[in-house]
C-alpha cells in the first residue's frame, strides 16, 4: 500500500467513526449552537466541533417533504425541517449545459417542471438513452442555468398526491450552491445544525458527456468549507465508483445506494463488472464497501423482502452484516400512501389514501436500521417516538 492509499484508508476510517458516532447516538453539538436533543430524551453536551447525537433511527426527509410539496424545492426542504426531519435529502444533483449543478430527481424534467408549457423549449424534447434505458422528454444538460430558472416545479406523482398540485408553479429549480447557502441560513435561523444528503445522479452517463459530477460537487463543498470529515453533508450514489471517486476528493461521510438484489450498478455494466447488488450485500461485498464508504442506503426490500402476495417476509441478515463491518444503514423509501406500502398495511385501494404506516414503520425500525428516508417526516417522527417508547 503506497502512502496515498494509506492516507485515504485512514481518512475513510475516520469518516466511518464520525458517521457511526453521529448516527449511533454519541453526544455532541455544533460549536456555538444550543445543545442537540437525543432520541432518548437526553441532551448532548454543547461545545464539541461538528454535529453528533443524531437520533436513532434518523428521519431523513426524502427530497424534502415530498409527501406534501413538489419535490426538490425550497418549499419542500423547509417544510421537512419544520416537520422535524433530522436530515434533508437536498438534493439529487444533475448538471446544466453550462456546468452548474441543480436539484432534480432525474435529468429528465418533463415530469417535475412546467417545461412542456413553454413553447420556446418545445424543440428540445428528445429521446436519450440513460443507463441503457430510452427516455423521452427534456433534459437538464440541454439547458443553461438561466433557462432552467425560467421553469417552475410541479408535482411528480399527482395521482397519489393530488393535494400537492396546489403548489404547482410556486418554486423554481434550486442549484446545489443555493442549497449550501440555504443550509447555513437555516442553521443560523433555527439554532441547530441542518444536515443535507445530496446524491450524484447517473454519474457515468454525465461523465461521458464531459460533465463529471464528482469534481463539481467537491469544488462547491470546498468553496463553502463543507468538504471535511465533520461536515454536515452526507454524499450518496447508486454507482460505487462515484463514491470511490468522491472518497479521493473530499472527506465527507459517504453512502452507497443499493437497488434490487438482481440489479447491476450502471458503472459496473459499463466496466464489464458482472457483479450485482446481491454480490455487494454479501459479507465480502460489504467489507469492500466499508473500505471507502461509511454507510449503505438499501431499498427496504433488501432489509425485509416481500412475499409473492406483496406482504412482508422474514428480515434478511443485512442489518447485522453491515453493522459487523462498521456500516450504517439508511434504507429508502417510506411513504404514507397505499401503493407504496406492503400489502398487509394498506387500507382500501385508493391510490392517494393512507394505509397503516405506523405499523409499517414499527416493523422496519425493529430490524435495527439506523435511519430511513421518508416523504412524510412528521409521520416518521411520531412512529419513532412510539417505537422508542414501546
Amino acid at each position: 500500500m503506497d502512502s496515498d492509499q494509506a492516507d485515504r484508508q485512514n481518512r475513510g476510517t475516520g469518516r466511518r467513526a464520525l458517521l457511526g458516532a453521529a448516527v449511533l447516538g454519541a453526544g455532541g453539538a455544533v460549536l456555538g449552537l444550543p445543545a442537540a436533543a437525543r432520541a432518548d430524551g437526553r441532551t448532548a453536551a454543547a461545545g464539541a466541533r461538528g454535529l453528533r447525537g443524531l437520533p436513532v433511527p434518523a428521519v431523513i426527509g426524502h427530497r424534502g417533504a415530498s409527501g406534501y410539496r413538489p419535490e426538490h424545492t425550497f418549499g419542500s426542504y423547509e417544510l421537512a425541517l419544520d416537520l422535524g426531519a433530522d436530515i434533508v435529502e437536498a438534493g439529487d444533483l444533475v448538471p446544466t449545459r453550462d456546468g452548474h449543478l441543480v436539484c432534480r430527481h432525474e435529468p429528465e424534467i418533463g415530469g417535475t417542471t412546467d417545461v412542456a408549457s413553454h413553447p420556446e423549449f418545445a424543440a428540445r424534447r428528445t429521446t436519450k438513452t440513460i443507463d441503457g434505458v430510452p427516455t423521452t422528454g427534456w433534459f437538464t444538460e440541454d439547458f443553461t442555468l438561466a433557462e432552467l430558472k425560467t421553469l417552475r416545479a410541479v408535482e411528480r406523482i399527482p395521482a397519489n398526491r393530488p393535494h400537492n398540485t396546489l403548489y404547482n408553479g410556486r418554486w423554481e429549480i434550486p442549484t446545489f450552491e443555493e442549497v449550501l447557502k440555504w443550509q447555513d441560513e437555516e442553521t443560523r435561523r433555527r439554532g441547530r445544525q441542518v444536515w443535507i444528503y445530496p446524491e450524484t445522479k447517473h454519474p457515468t452517463y454525465f461523465r461521458g458527456l464531459g460533465l463529471g459530477l464528482e469534481e463539481r460537487v467537491a469544488k462547491l463543498l470546498h468553496k463553502h468549507g463543507k468538504d471535511g470529515r465533520r461536515s454536515p453533508v452526507i454524499l450518496q450514489s447508486f454507482e460505487p465508483t462515484s463514491i470511490q471517486r468522491l472518497n479521493r476528493l473530499v472527506d465527507n461521510p459517504l453512502v452507497v445506494l443499493l437497488s434490487t438484489a438482481d440489479s447491476r450498478p450502471y458503472d459496473f455494466t459499463e466496466a464489464g463488472d458482472p457483479r450485482t447488488v446481491a454480490d455487494l450485500i454479501t459479507p465480502k461485498g460489504l467489507r469492500e464497501i466499508a473500505g471507502y464508504a461509511q454507510g449503505i442506503g438499501p431499498t427496504l426490500d433488501l432489509v425485509i423482502p416481500k412475499n409473492a402476495d406483496g406482504t412482508l417476509g422474514r428480515p434478511t441478515t443485512l442489518v447485522a452484516d453491515a453493522h459487523k463491518v462498521g456500516l450504517i444503514l439508511h434504507p429508502y423509501t417510506m411513504r404514507n400512501e397505499n401503493p407504496f406500502l406492503p400489502a398487509e398495511y394498506r387500507k382500501g385501494s385508493a391510490p392517494d389514501a393512507y394505509g397503516d404506516v405506523f405499523a409499517a414503520f414499527r416493523t422496519y425500525f425493529a430490524t435495527g436500521i439506523d435511519g430511513v428516508f421518508t416523504d412524510n417526516a412528521d409521520t416518521a417522527l411520531l412512529a419513532r417516538a412510539d417505537f422508542l417508547a414501546g
